[in-house]
């Protein structure tokens, strides 16, 4: 954003503060100066007033000016269109430097000329119009001869300012000035009162509103008549065209200024394409979906505040009466609701977006007291104004929690000194020791707690004026917390995976709704209101869908065996979140080679559950029954007798539907999964003894039952046993015969067959008395 130090100085007195004073007042407030630059018209540029023009003798684009310059009249030839008697224009004398050139009297086509007459371009300003700069009092009394750089306009320095989005309420003259202003502990300039026209109509009889309760904006509403040509003041086009704002229409030309100048925004509405031949429009003003404001005349939609107006009921040149309305929308609901539009205005979107200035009084007054140097135009009485629904922001003040943030002690006094100066309203308790503050309207979407109040402050003190501290520094066991223990977790399974031959996929925390459905997972209700993509349009319940996909490529790209392991966030239905590791191994155990033939083995389930156990330790497994996995081939793991996860085949269709074969899954909660550390136990010296016990059971007897009857007989030297061997064949019918391995063995001495003998015959027993198990 641009300004100059005389458009800054109308709203802020500085006549005590030089360039680099108030440039390191802005970075000190958080406003950051991106470049300065000071411009002063050359010495010997005076007024002058064109007393008469005559027709060059020999050059049909020339013409001959008598200038009077004060003391004396010059005859100068000048070559511009516009020039004409009745001119006050800025006269370059001999001796003046203009750009390269040095300002000479001359001869042009056989005429004498003592001067030049300058445009704005020639003195070092932006364009303002195809020929000579004309002078008006808009920059001061004018005086024949007078330097022109006497004249503060043309001896100005500009600055240029880059904002944080959350400053719009500083994207204007008028917002920078009120910072700076609490910064200095200054008084903002006196406020010019708009005299309401004498004998004039009131707004009321053109114009009627029909409003809704609690809206989310705010209105001022005027009307003005045109009544000829308009030409806005030099003043305003050397401002206007400095920051790339001056349009052909000298309207349009208004709004900006006053828009540049206060932070108001505004939309201008043709009165006749409004009122469709009737005396008095009537306008409904209504709240949406979304929160925003909509403005209708006659069922059309005339404006979206604070995103777009229809450009059919916009002013243009040849409007003579026109609805002015000045408007504000919380920001919150210009960012929710303005993606729903396909028109959008973007300069007016750029501006209430980041919160535009709330004062609309201020901004219409300015605007008006403008417009009343103009004499084509009539500003109508009265106006029709729409207040906020919402209250102010109220925070609560905890001046000790204040002081320990920034690190300074500030006291209560000092503390509302600074927010009283940026505008917050104090609100003491009954009591008279607790206060808070309220947050003014237009600080309303930044200023939200206590720690924005803390930046609001040190912002004011200087950060340069906080005495720095010396840290106390005490060293402590940082491997003894949480954070550590999870970051260790996660890194060692992460190390053992990569040993055990997987590569690590990392994807986006987003994932297709449609695909996790299709795959029987839950979904998150919250919905995305603006997806990446369709493929990515709702928070992952799993991370196996994306490395199903990633499997599914990769083999789509001629890999021959795919083995993935990814660790991250989930969420569940609710969009809470959590952390899980996951898991595939599909297609082959190995690449081809000459150790197998170039004929490798499919990964089957039990190697899968092998490299599982390598990376996981020891865990137990019980019957599932989810639907996207193999019926025959699937389970929950257990550890620590602690569910965290499940494991097993992709379901067969699954794998066709994707492009799989032997895709083999896991996924499990890092946050249930507990890592115990390893610790050292004697070992015995002794030999150990191995025993087999077969035995049938029914073809539906879960292996675990045994396995928990066992374990409960607490038979100290049985040191292990696990299954070994699953047999079946037709003369066994509806049995199958299952093998058990069993291990003995003691710390102090050598077993005896005896003891071997007395422990196996308890386990028989045990298995037929409890289980009804017999030996085969």
């Amino acid at each position: 954003m641009i300004f100059t130090r005389t458009w800054l100085g109308e709203f802020l007195n500085l006549e005590n503060k030089n360039l680099n004073d108030i440039v390191v007042a802005l970075n000190s407030i958080g406003i950051e100066v991106d470049s300065t630059k000071s411009l002063k018209v050359s010495d010997k540029v005076v007024v002058g007033f064109v007393k008469e023009k005559t027709k060059h003798e020999n050059a049909t684009k020339l013409n001959v000016c008598k200038v009077d310059i004060g003391d004396e009249d010059l005859q100068i030839v000048c070559g511009a269109s516009n020039v004409d008697e009745g001119q006050f224009v800025a006269v370059a004398l001999e001796g003046a430097k203009i750009g390269d050139m040095t300002i000479k009297k001359t001869k042009l086509r056989g005429v004498d000329s003592e001067g030049m007459i300058c445009s704005s371009t020639e003195l070092g300003f932006e364009k303002i119009n195809d020929g000579i700069m004309i002078l008006d009092d808009s920059i001061g009394v004018l005086e024949l001869g007078k330097q022109l750089n006497a004249y503060p306009t043309f001896n100005d320095d500009f600055i240029e300012v880059e904002l944080t989005p959350n400053r719009g309420d500083c994207l204007s003259v008028y917002g920078v000035a009120r910072d700076l202003a609490a910064y200095f502990n200054e008084n903002l300039q006196k406020r010019k009162v708009f005299l309401e026209p004498n004998n004039t109509i009131g707004v009321g009889r053109v114009l009627r509103l029909n409003i809704d309760n609690s809206l989310n904006s705010i209105f001022n509403f005027r009307v003005v008549e045109f009544n000829g040509s308009l030409d806005i003041p030099l003043l305003l086009k050397l401002r206007l065209a400095s920051i790339g704002s001056l349009k052909d229409d000298d309207i349009l030309n208004y709004f900006s200024y006053a828009t540049h100048s206060t932070g108001v925004i505004f939309n201008a509405y043709d009165f006749n394409n409004l009122a469709q031949n009737e005396d008095i429009v009537s306008l409904n003003i209504s709240k949406l979906e979304n929160g925003e404001s909509v403005i209708t005349c006659n069922d059309e939609t005339v404006s979206v505040t604070g995103i777009y107006q229809e450009e059919k009921f916009s002013i243009n040149k040849n409007t003579k009466l026109a609805v002015i309305e000045a408007h504000y929308t919380f920001p919150e609901i210009v960012a929710l609701a303005k993606d729903f539009y396909k028109k959008q205005d973007l300069e007016t979107i750029y501006r209430s977006f980041r919160g535009s200035e709330t004062d609309l009084e201020f901004g219409v007054s300015y605007l008006l007291s403008k417009m009343t140097h103009c004499p084509n135009i009539s500003i109508y009485t009265s106006s029709h104004n729409i207040g906020f629904s919402k209250d102010k922001t109220e925070i609560k003040i905890n001046v000790e929690k204040i002081c320990k943030t920034i690190g300074a002690e500030i006291g209560e006094n000092g503390i509302i000194d600074i927010l009283k100066r940026l505008g917050f309203e104090i609100v003491v308790s009954k009591e008279g020791h607790l206060f808070s503050a309220k947050v003014p309207y237009y600080r309303y979407s930044d200023i939200k707690n206590l720690a924005d109040i803390c930046e609001e402050i040190v912002r004011m003190i200087g950060i340069d004026n906080i005495q720095a501290k010396r840290s106390l520094v005490v060293e402590k066991n940082r491997l003894d917390n949480s954070t550590y223990k999870t970051y260790k977790k996660a890194y060692d399974l992460k190390q053992r995976s990569v040993l055990n031959g997987y590569f690590e996929s990392i994807h986006y925390v987003l994932d297709s709704k449609e695909e996790l459905k299709k795959l029987g997972f839950e979904t998150v209700s919250l919905e995305l209101l603006n997806p990446i993509t369709q493929e990515l349009n709702s928070l992952r319940t799993t991370l196996i869908n994306h490395l199903l996909n990633s499997a599914s490529f990769n083999l789509k790209n001629s890999k021959k065996t795919v083995k993935l392991f990814e660790s991250g966030s989930v969420f569940d239905s609710n969009a809470n979140e959590s952390a899980k590791m996951a898991f595939i191994s599909c297609a082959y155990k190995e690449e081809a080679k000459i150790s197998n033939r170039a004929k490798p083995a499919l990964v089957d389930f039990y190697t899968f559950l092998t490299e599982l156990r390598n990376i996981l330790g020891d865990f137990q497994l019980k019957n599932s029954s989810l639907s996207f996995l193999s019926p025959y081939e699937q389970a929950f793991i257990y550890k620590n007798g602690i569910k965290i996860g499940f494991v097993g085949r992709l379901h067969l269709a699954l794998e066709k539907e994707r492009d799989l074969f032997n895709a083999y899954i896991c996924e499990f909660s890092l946050d249930k999964f507990d890592c115990v550390d390893k610790v050292a136990h004697m070992y015995s010296k002794f030999p150990s003894v191995s025993r087999d016990l077969s035995i049938l059971t029914p073809k539906d007897f879960g292996y675990e039952k045994i396995k928990e009857c066992i374990k409960e007989l607490n038979i100290d030297i049985l040191t292990d046993f696990r299954l070994v061997d699953i047999y079946s064949d037709e003369s066994l019918k509806d049995k199958y015969s299952i093998t058990i391995n069993f291990i003995f063995q003691d710390m102090n001495k050598t077993l005896e067959d005896s003891e071997i003998v007395s422990c196996m015959d308890k386990i028989i027993t045990v298995l037929k008395d409890k289980l009804g198990l017999s030996l085969r």
